[in-house]
């Protein structure tokens, strides 16, 4: 597929390249941002760590919408281009070492905000992304248990299927407030939507027993069970992720604002 034709396919996408974000997911962030308010003074959120974060466009909302002089840290396995304002680190979000690391950088305070926009490589059979998309969905709370603050948030992607009810009474032990959102830069063919988690109790769960909780060895009873509201972000005066724009006239193509650190496909050049 040309470039002409990607251009006109995707207005996030060129929005994106237009406002100097490295990928079209950071629209996603900023309307759950406008959605929820994250950046409101009101929130008090100063120290955020963005897990998964290459190619970092998520890191980039932090860094304009959060206060100047707060704290955001970057991580992923993958390494990743440095982005002014944000710390890096290298690593895997399922070992302890990472979190310790993030506690390290924080100079041992717990952080107000905790985002997770990861996906796996999908296979095309719902069934088995929603499942993997699940795990790291997991591994994600599995350290966000150790760094967030009291009545923090957590804010992550998941795939909607038969285990959403499952997970929406799972983060409700574990936050005060929880909700499911698709915004409008979502693409509505997408099985994607995010989870929202505000009021985070600390301490009701050991870190160490998560894996145990969220496997499933935990049912939710009929009685407690509770329908999942999801909220869908825009309106039709907004764009729409699957309508194809026209370029306009003097439209100049843009290069990727920042091309992949180490892409699988190198060593095959």
């Amino acid at each position: 597929m040309g470039k002409s034709s990607k251009d006109k396919r995707d207005i996030y996408y060129r929005l994106a390249k237009e406002q100097g974000y490295r990928a079209r997911s950071a629209f996603k962030l900023l309307h759950l941002a406008e959605e929820y308010s994250l950046f409101n003074d009101d929130t008090n959120i100063t120290r955020a760590v963005d897990l998964c974060a290459a190619p970092g466009s998520w890191s980039q909302v932090l860094r304009n919408g959060l206060k100047e002089g707060s704290t955001i840290i970057a991580v992923d396995l993958q390494p990743m281009a440095p982005i002014e304002g944000v710390l890096t680190i290298e690593g895997d979000i399922t070992r302890k070492e990472t979190a310790d690391r993030v506690i390290e950088l924080t100079n041992g305070e717990h952080v107000d905000l905790v985002t997770c926009d990861g996906a796996p490589d999908v296979t095309g059979l719902h069934e088995m992304d929603e499942y993997l998309q699940s795990q790291l969905l997991l591994a994600a709370l599995m350290i966000t248990v150790r760094v967030l603050r009291e009545d923090g948030t957590f804010l992550a992607k998941m795939f909607r299927g038969p285990s959403t009810l499952l997970v929406y009474n799972q983060m409700r032990c574990l936050f005060t407030d929880v909700s499911f959102c698709k915004p409008a830069s979502s693409r509505a063919s997408s099985y994607e939507t995010f989870v929202v988690c505000r009021g985070f109790r600390r301490g009701i769960i050991d870190p160490d027993d998560l894996g145990n909780f969220m496997s499933g060895s935990l049912l939710p009873d009929k009685e407690s069970a509770k329908l999942v509201k999801f909220i869908a972000h825009g309106d039709i005066r907004g764009f729409d992720s699957e309508t194809t724009y026209e370029v306009p006239d003097g439209y100049e193509h843009r290069d990727p604002v920042q091309p992949p650190t180490a892409p699988p496909y190198r060593d095959d050049l």
